[in-house]
């Protein structure tokens, strides 16, 4: 079974996200980031066992638009519980994100995800779904920035 949740019950989908997620400290924590994303318009849609309460995988996705890629919808989050993986949680999940784009009219859905071999499960399942890897994904962590910068101008003024 697969339903969006809400905020409210957002905890049910912790333990499949904190798969993912490990720097998560603990539920609450998780609910109150899923709270502050969720006014930014961030959606959580799980997939459920039957008889279960707590999610087995779940996605995390967001409606964006940009000059590179038009109108899209960005899965920003999707794990799916080890005990549960290869029963087909995650490929529920990629197709309700699919038919929901078609049904909001996006040009595409896209995604990032990390490139340690960890991940080379999760990059098969995506090419079985069409996606393409069409870009390299780049970032600078400010601190970082801002070390380089004190150095350079330390250098500077000797």
């Amino acid at each position: 079974m697969i339903r969006e949740l809400t905020a409210t019950d957002a905890a049910a989908s912790f333990e499949a996200m904190v798969a993912l997620r490990t720097g998560l400290a603990d539920a609450d924590d998780y609910i109150q980031c899923v709270e502050a994303q969720m006014r930014d318009g961030y959606r959580l849609v799980a997939s459920f066992d039957d008889a279960l309460d707590t999610a087995a995988a779940v996605v995390g996705f967001r409606l964006a638009s940009n000059l590179a890629w038009g109108r899209f919808l960005y899965i920003d989050d999707l794990s799916t519980l080890p005990s549960a993986r290869g029963r087909g949680h995650a490929t529920a999940l990629l197709t309700w994100v699919a038919d929901e784009a078609a049904r909001l009219g996006v040009d595409a859905v896209h995604l990032d995800s990390g490139s340690t071999p960890a991940r080379h499960d999760a990059h098969a399942l995506y090419h079985r779904h069409g996606y393409r890897v069409t870009s390299f994904h780049f970032a600078l962590p400010v601190t970082a920035h801002i070390a380089a910068s004190s150095g350079r101008v330390a250098a500077e003024r000797a």
